[in-house]
């Protein structure tokens, strides 16, 4: 049974609706889109967070950017919102935006050091003089990774009808970066797909010693997505940075 790039992006959105009314964290992220003018929404898969605020009726400049070419092939399905395929880091906009996001602990893509200051650099170059940054990642003292694995598989139905299993699993753990894999396979355990991916768990004091040298300061700082501070408890790092 082939499972394709395409297959995969429309998986995503079964496993991951997004729902403003339902998940906190989708709550958050819209009530900044809603509040913005103009918003880029850096790693925006097949672009839900765009697709609901346009559809509530959001009348300024939403733009999506990607480089994953099926999940653009999914976000492209409305026209009213632009969408590149590209990274963060090469991103050329200049002064164009009043929010940027990452949503999705997409943050946590940028692995390498150079790859972190690049994409910094750039989103802070598309927001206009006091614009702002809204992004997630989870806080390694959580240590998240040590639940994935194939005994926490999830059962699915996917648009095309079949009966899924998916799953984590942890490679490695070296320094802050975590790589694993994502396993789908058909109910009876016949692997269909492995995706690998590599991701990077920064504590506050590293993420803000990156978001200085690229000229942001942190406006606010949540341990969870109600607002509460972070935290020795807490799995997530929830920043908003202001441009200088």
């Amino acid at each position: 049974m082939e499972f394709s790039d395409a297959d995969a992006a429309a998986l995503y959105d079964v496993l991951n609706p997004w729902d403003p009314e339902q998940w906190p964290a989708d709550g958050f992220y819209d009530g900044l889109v809603r509040a913005a003018g103009a918003v880029l929404d850096v790693g925006c898969g097949t672009g839900a967070m765009l697709h609901r605020a346009r559809e509530q009726g959001h009348p300024g400049r939403l733009v999506g950017l990607d480089p994953d070419r099926a999940a653009l092939g999914r976000a492209r399905r409305r026209a009213d919102v632009e969408w590149v395929e590209g990274t963060a880091a090469a991103a050329r906009w200049h002064a164009e935006f009043d929010l940027a996001t990452m949503t999705s602990h997409a943050f946590q893509c940028l692995v390498t050091d150079a790859e972190l200051g690049a994409s910094l650099a750039a989103v802070r170059t598309a927001l206009r003089g006091g614009g702002r940054f809204a992004f997630e990642t989870r806080h390694p003292q959580a240590r998240a990774w040590e639940d994935w694995n194939p005994s926490r598989a999830t059962e699915v139905v996917d648009p095309a009808g079949r009966a899924l299993r998916c799953w984590h699993e942890t490679e490695s753990v070296i320094g802050d970066v975590v790589t694993f894999t994502g396993t789908t396979a058909t109910a009876d355990g016949t692997v269909l797909r492995v995706d690998r991916t590599c991701l990077r768990f920064l504590g506050e004091a590293r993420l803000d010693a990156f978001l200085a040298d690229a000229g942001f300061a942190v406006e606010a700082r949540y341990g969870d997505w109600d607002g509460g501070p972070v935290t020795a408890t807490s799995r997530e790092i929830v920043t908003l940075a202001r441009r200088r």
